[in-house]
């Protein structure tokens, strides 16, 4: 996962997403919806079961780029607020995410509902834009 994008907490991401430890005013900063959608691939992630009982509403959702992923070049995978691998945003969904993830901009999650379907996790999400 050469390609990952990281996130650093204390850096510039870190402090502008309030987990910087530095509290700073953010006097024109909103946060703007974007979509609905459901988390892709949570049925090839190990351990997902265990996580789902961490997992409530409201949770935060942390997006990175995976720039080589072999099976789409514009993947975006989503972590918990404890760096647990979820899975990713769907191929569908994820070319105005990554390009705006691409040129710098904060793009996040919110866990809406979780619901078991046989072997396959349902995570619903809200993704957001903070401008």
């Amino acid at each position: 996962m050469g390609g990952l994008i990281k996130s650093d907490p204390g850096g510039l991401i870190g402090v502008l997403s309030g987990k910087g430890g530095i509290d700073l005013p953010k006097p024109f900063s909103k946060e703007i919806f974007l979509i609905n959608t459901q988390i892709a691939c949570t049925s090839h992630v190990e351990g997902l079961d265990a996580l789902k009982e961490k997992l409530s509403k409201g949770t935060r959702l942390s997006f990175f780029r995976e720039l080589d992923n072999e099976y789409d070049k514009l993947a975006v995978l989503i972590k918990d607020d404890q760096g647990n691998k979820l899975g990713y945003v769907s191929k569908e969904k994820n070319e105005i995410i990554s390009r705006l993830m691409d040129a710098g901009k904060l793009i996040y999650g919110k866990l809406i509902e979780i619901e078991t379907k046989g072997k396959w996790l349902k995570i619903e999400i809200e993704v957001y834009l903070q401008d």
